[in-house]
């Protein structure tokens, strides 16, 4: 079976205020249905209060990312699935919860992962 990454970025999500608690919750329903249904590997949300750093080969730190790369925000989950059929399901009944459009990637196998 292939893992997918299933993601939005934060500018995406233009729920109003008053509506999180419930989009929170659909959200949450819907990963509870993929874990009920063995297919979730795991998810969660960037911390957009750390700020993101690269780490050189030499072990050196500089802050930021690479020059050339998006900000990476928002959330996401990795599901296993078996065909990208079912994964593109499964970003529908994501985006559904979230009210908001979601991107599909498919991860490469790798087999000692």
């Amino acid at each position: 079976m292939t893992k997918y990454l299933i993601s939005f970025p934060s500018p995406a999500m233009t729920v109003p205020a008053e509506d999180l608690p419930a989009v929170g919750e659909a959200a949450r329903q819907v990963i509870r249905e993929a874990k009920a249904a063995g297919v979730y590997v795991f998810g969660g949300g960037i911390n957009g209060a750390v700020a993101p750093v690269t780490v050189a080969p030499d072990g050196a730190v500089s802050p930021g990312t690479y020059p050339q790369t998006r900000e990476l925000d928002g959330g996401f989950c990795v599901l296993e699935l078996p065909s990208r059929e079912a994964a593109l399901l499964w970003s529908a009944k994501i985006a559904a919860a979230c009210r908001c459009a979601q991107e599909l990637r498919d991860f490469g196998y790798d087999p000692e992962s």
